[in-house]
């Protein structure tokens, strides 16, 4: 690998009607935070609406899986169409949209409605995720800068995650659970017009149509994945046709539209991507962080509330330390990934993150809360580590010009790496756990095959029960769920060393090359350059940047302007600078 020597860090205008770089970032975060808050916040609500709108079990299903369904499946579609007609203008329309449906989901009064309601959801979501990211990838050229912001990013994505079930258990405590969905709007309401006035718009290339069919193929193929694994997590067999048909419909639709992208002129996602070690193995990455997150945050909320019998309030503040983890190492992800690279800091955040969950190992029937907040913190700090760099790892490795396409492949693999979490770590819990509830002395086998169900089940089961053998069947359920807490917790480590083999492939240095395809001033498309005092090569991966002599020095250069570069027009804009 060639040395890069980097220009120092300059002041720069941000991009778009002199709105300063830092205050779009805010604003991307206030619109990612809502978008996290609601795929947790409706959890906790749960018994409240089914007690209210007395919903099937089927339409309760759809009533939670709804967004986070739509949201995956549409990603790639609105992520590449704001790369053609402008991601300010899909991020805006997604929260004109997102603050609709938050009023229609709040003011339900029938199943049906709410459902519907959660979908548009998802479509509002699918519009803003992928639309902050891109947005970001181009107001933050510099490098350096960008892993600042991607930080800050991901930090607030966390929070999100985390504080949602606890927002929602306070305010289905004092109100009811339409307030969930109704604290959306006044946010939505202030965002919206701060978003017009300050967010500029950029577009990727334009050339050639775009392709409807491929983006349509897409969305039902990720669906139809998405589907299937949450099918899987839910339980059911990997062999019936309502989990293996979806699985195995969308991964042909997903097959057959990476052949259609190759074939293309103009394709919508730039599959070349791919051909790149560092792009690939960040999205790997990315998919296994997930996994093992979303999986054990699952298990640990059970183990929390079942086994120690801790309310939903205390439950959430003692997942507290993972979100303050997450925080700080998203706050100085940015200074670990200049000093240590992204091999090195992606490889020893999921070391570290295994290192964590062994720890957890040692948890038992009985609270142990010191044992458990160390867990959590290094649980929460080594996770957001390896989330930072690689996502910082592949924004940085596609062209600004693909950076809608980018986002939404890293917001899908972000998805898919959730739903395989709770399907694969779920299983593994479950075929730990339900052979320890066979043959117990004096209970029916059909109650032992109810109570092998969950553990939630095994209490009321153990109730109806009662006496000795309601009370061997408790106890033993109690133990079954530690010793498969303990085998999935295992798996998942041998998963997070997996992932930190996979990291190898990343570059061991943070290279820094100027970004050729960033913010311009209107009118002099070389000024950036030239501001840098750096001369960059545009195509391909960056490789090196040489220094650039004052007119008239020796070795003096003109910088070298793109072709091709990102157009970047100030809020509000209406028109594209000519090329």
């Amino acid at each position: 690998m060639s040395r890069t020597n980097t220009a120092p860090a300059r002041p720069r205008a941000a991009a778009g009607g002199g709105a300063n770089r830092w205050v779009v970032l805010v604003v991307l975060c206030v619109s990612l935070l809502l978008v996290a808050l609601d795929a947790t916040i409706l959890h906790v609500a749960v018994p409240s609406l089914t007690e209210d709108l007395r919903p099937g079990s089927t339409e309760l299903l759809w009533i939670v899986d709804a967004y986070p369904l739509i949201c995956a499946s549409l990603l790639i579609l609105f992520g590449t169409l704001g790369d053609r007609v402008g991601r300010r203008r899909v991020l805006l329309l997604g929260y004109a949209l997102f603050g609709v449906a938050s009023a229609v989901a709040a003011l339900a009064t029938e199943p049906s409605v709410l459902i519907a309601a959660r979908a548009l959801l998802g479509v509002g979501g699918a519009m803003i995720m992928p639309a902050t990211l891109s947005i970001l990838r181009a107001v933050f050229p510099d490098r350096r800068e960008r892993a600042t912001a991607i930080g800050v990013w991901t930090a607030v994505a966390a929070i999100g995650a985390a504080t949602g079930p606890v927002l929602g258990g306070f305010l289905v405590e004092h109100y009811w659970w339409g307030s969930v969905f109704l604290i959306n709007i006044p946010l939505m309401a202030l965002i919206l017009p701060l978003g017009r006035r300050l967010l500029p718009e950029s577009r990727g290339a334009a050339d050639g149509p775009w392709d409807v069919l491929g983006a349509l193929m897409a969305a039902a193929g990720v669906l139809g994945c998405v589907l299937g694994v949450k099918r899987a997590g839910a339980g059911e067999p990997l062999l019936a046709l309502p989990t293996a048909g979806p699985l195995l419909l969308g991964a042909a639709l997903l097959v057959l539209f990476v052949r259609r992208q190759k074939r293309r002129p103009h394709p919508l996602i730039d599959t070349g991507l791919f051909a790149r070690p560092a792009f690939t193995t960040s999205v790997g990455c990315i998919v296994l962080a997930m996994l093992a997150l979303v999986g054990l945050e699952l298990i640990a909320v059970q183990y929390l509330q079942l086994v120690l019998g801790l309310s939903p309030l205390e439950t959430g503040l003692r997942l507290l330390p993972l979100t303050f983890a997450a925080m700080a190492a998203g706050a100085t992800g940015s200074y670990t990934l200049r000093r240590i690279g992204p091999r090195r800091m992606v490889g020893w955040g999921f070391v570290l993150t295994a290192c964590a969950v062994l720890l957890l190992v040692l948890m038992g029937e009985h609270d142990r809360p010191l044992l458990l907040t160390v867990g959590f913190v290094l649980l929460g700090f080594g996770l957001q580590t390896t989330l930072f760099s690689a996502y910082e790892s592949m924004l940085s490795e596609a062209p600004p010009r693909s950076a809608g396409g980018a986002a939404a492949i890293g917001e899908t693999s972000y998805q898919l790496g959730a739903g395989m979490g709770i399907a694969l770590l779920g299983s593994v819990m479950n075929a730990a756990y339900a052979p320890g509830l066979r043959g117990i002395p004096g209970v029916p086998e059909e109650a032992g095959r109810a109570a092998a169900n969950s553990l939630g089940e095994a209490y009321k089961v153990a109730e109806q029960l009662g006496g000795t053998a309601g009370g061997a069947l408790h106890q033993a359920a109690r133990q079954s769920f530690v010793s498969g807490l303990h085998v999935t917790l295992c798996v998942s480590a041998a998963l997070l060393l997996a992932g930190a083999v996979m990291a190898l492939r990343l570059p061991r240095v943070m290279e820094c090359p100027v970004d050729p395809e960033g913010p311009e001033e209107a009118g002099r498309p070389e000024a950036a350059v030239e501001a840098a005092g750096v001369r960059a090569v545009p195509d391909g991966p960056p490789r090196s940047t040489e220094r650039v002599g004052k007119a008239g020095s020796p070795g003096a250069a003109e910088p070298r302007v793109p072709a091709t570069r990102e157009a970047i027009e100030p809020a509000g804009s209406g028109g594209r600078p000519a090329h």
